[in-house]
């Protein structure tokens, strides 16, 4: 019986996790800054990479677990909710979830000092604001500005930057990608509070969505990809990418469009156009990143 229930709450802090959820954009992203910051230098990628990919990977794991150990109260009141969060349907209490948080920051805050310097400060800031943004005497997810600055740098602007600053110094042109990159982000989280409206306000939330309307929801979202679109075309003139990936692209878009999906990355129904497209733009995206990785490897081992 004790077996049984401490399995049983192994399984809950695995889906505590959450980890199908961001997995597939933090990686690239993390792979992305790397390869940024060693393609002008011609830098080795080390074991660092490695390291610094599960630091990412923690630092957001933190983020969802202390998300949901917070929001147990408010996700109590939806039945989708109540179900999907361990905490709320009783798989795991607050005590022990709290202390695997602890536990997570731990080896994030180890794994990015591997990294350097830089990298553990980079590594301490997406921390703080991972637990900021949904610990209740701050709450950062329930104020507007906040909510959409916070989430967009602690899951996609600071990630990138703590691959980057792993092997580079100066990011000059690399801004432009790192601004890019949390613009997509502002989009997403613009989409997850759009999606979320009804029940973040009888929740009395105040986020950015809530204060500024639906309508106006949707035009930021458009407005946030149309100036990232402009932040990534701006590199790419700049010369941040080998032109050969203009290739690839060539290939894997129409290959994503096989996968014609009318759910959005989270596996609910699509908000609108742009969430029917998420898994495409994904998919892209790790295609670009395993093929230019495996090319700066392949170059590495045989021709250095």
């Amino acid at each position: 019986m004790e077996r049984t229930s401490l399995r049983s709450q192994f399984a809950g802090l695995i889906k505590l996790t959450r980890w199908k959820e961001y997995i597939p954009f933090v990686v690239p992203l993390t792979i992305l800054g790397a390869l940024l910051a060693a393609r002008p230098n011609n830098t080795l990628l080390d074991w660092r990479l490695v390291a610094v990919t599960l630091a990412n990977i923690l630092a957001v794991a933190y983020a969802f677990m202390i998300n949901d150990i917070e929001d147990a109260p408010d996700d109590a009141r939806d039945p989708d909710r109540a179900a999907r969060n361990p905490v709320t349907s009783g798989q795991i209490g607050v005590r022990f979830g709290y202390t695997a948080c602890r536990i997570v920051a731990v080896a994030t805050l180890v794994l990015y000092a591997l990294g350097g310097t830089s990298v553990l400060l980079i590594g301490v800031a997406t921390l703080l604001l991972s637990h900021l943004y949904s610990w209740r005497p701050v709450r950062l997810k329930a104020w507007p500005v906040t909510d959409i600055v916070s989430h967009s740098l602690m899951l996609s602007g600071l990630l990138l930057l703590a691959g980057y600053y792993t092997y580079g110094i100066n990011p000059g042109v690399v801004w432009f990608v790192a601004a890019g990159a949390t613009l997509i982000s502002v989009y997403g989280q613009l989409y997850n509070q759009l999606r979320d409206y009804d029940m973040d306000k009888a929740a009395g939330l105040r986020n950015t969505a809530i204060m500024i309307g639906e309508n106006n929801t949707k035009r930021a979202m458009y407005l946030a990809i149309g100036l990232g679109a402009a932040c990534f075309l701006a590199a790419v003139f700049q010369g941040a990418f080998p032109l050969w990936l203009g290739l690839v692209i060539l290939v894997s878009a129409p290959v994503s469009m096989l996968f014609n999906k009318q759910t959005d990355m989270r596996g609910g129904v699509a908000v609108d156009a742009s969430g029917a497209v998420q898994f495409q733009f994904l998919f892209n995206l790790n295609v670009l990143m395993v093929i230019w990785l495996a090319q700066v490897v392949v170059t590495q081992l045989f021709f250095n």
